[in-house]
């Protein structure tokens, strides 16, 4: 198995078997002290359970080669799985929104207990073991997919921070605090998730690169004095790769094995790209 989905598989398993050690503390002690930041914090655990599994599920989709039917790989099966999590996650926020929100509006109370703490605690401290645990991997192998999954633990360590404040409030009796956070962190959830859904859906409906390496590609064409003109330039996302398929124009006169070799070359050069996977190049005669 290829390093890199190996390592996103690492840390999509981690960040299963952590949720869900977090969901089962959190919601057992939020619903048993009706403390509605610890139980939207759980809910947010069980969201951070289904991008995980999704994340695991569509990595094992996408590192598929390349097959007959599928000419550019599976790459496309990660924002598939990506967009159902980021649907799951606005109705998850909005739920949980109208829960926080009705809350404070009835002057909604719990019960303090230094059991709350521990787990924020013991949350921060879980959180904070798999934010190393991928950072590190995303270093080594520079995954937007693992990127993704550490910015997620960190978030979630400072959401969880914010909810053991409002449970130190609600030790001194000021427990609107308490629904505030609530509301606070269904609205970070609901961010979080449309942010997703713009960049599975962008990706399904085939954005185009960045103009930054669309002008990067045109500078190595322009090193190639014999190429005298670029008519198209077209990009298509695999995944989190791209296929770029670009027309060039070279002197009638050049041979079909020099003009042809120029062309692989410069395929080559493209294809070093970070981004790239594959480029094609049709070459006219002029």
């Amino acid at each position: 198995m290829d390093t890199k989905f190996k390592a996103i598989k690492n840390a999509g398993i981690w960040g299963i078997l952590g949720n869900i050690f977090l969901l089962i503390i959190k919601g057992l002690i939020g619903f048993a002290s009706h403390s509605q930041s610890m139980i939207a914090d759980a809910f947010n655990s069980a969201s951070d359970i289904l991008a995980s599994l999704m994340t695991f599920i569509g990595n094992k989709i996408a590192s598929e080669p390349e097959d007959q039917n599928h000419h550019f790989g599976h790459g496309k099966a990660e924002y598939i799985f990506s967009l159902f999590i980021s649907i799951t996650m606005l109705i998850v926020s909005i739920k949980l929104f109208i829960d926080s929100l009705l809350s404070l509006i009835n002057h909604g109370t719990f019960t303090f207990s230094w059991l709350l703490i521990i787990v924020c605690l013991i949350t921060i401290l879980t959180k904070s073991f798999l934010y190393f645990f991928t950072k590190n991997a995303y270093k080594k192998h520079n995954s937007i997919l693992l990127k993704s999954a550490y910015q997620d633990h960190r978030n979630d360590c400072i959401v969880t921070t914010f909810t053991l404040i409002s449970i130190l409030f609600g030790k001194f009796g000021i427990f609107y605090v308490d629904g505030m956070i609530g509301i606070g962190i269904s609205l970070w959830i609901f961010i979080s998730g449309f942010s997703i859904f713009l960049e599975s859906y962008n990706v399904l409906m085939d954005i185009s690169l960045d103009e930054n390496t669309k002008t990067f590609i045109l500078d190595l064409v322009a090193q190639h004095d014999k190429i005298k003109h670029v008519s198209n330039l077209y990009t298509v996302p695999t995944g989190y790769h791209y296929v770029v398929i670009l027309t060039i124009s070279v002197d009638g006169n050049m041979s079909t094995f020099d003009s042809h070799h120029l062309a692989d070359h410069l395929e080559k050069d493209i294809e070093n790209l970070e981004k790239v996977n594959k480029a094609i190049i049709h070459v006219n005669p002029i």
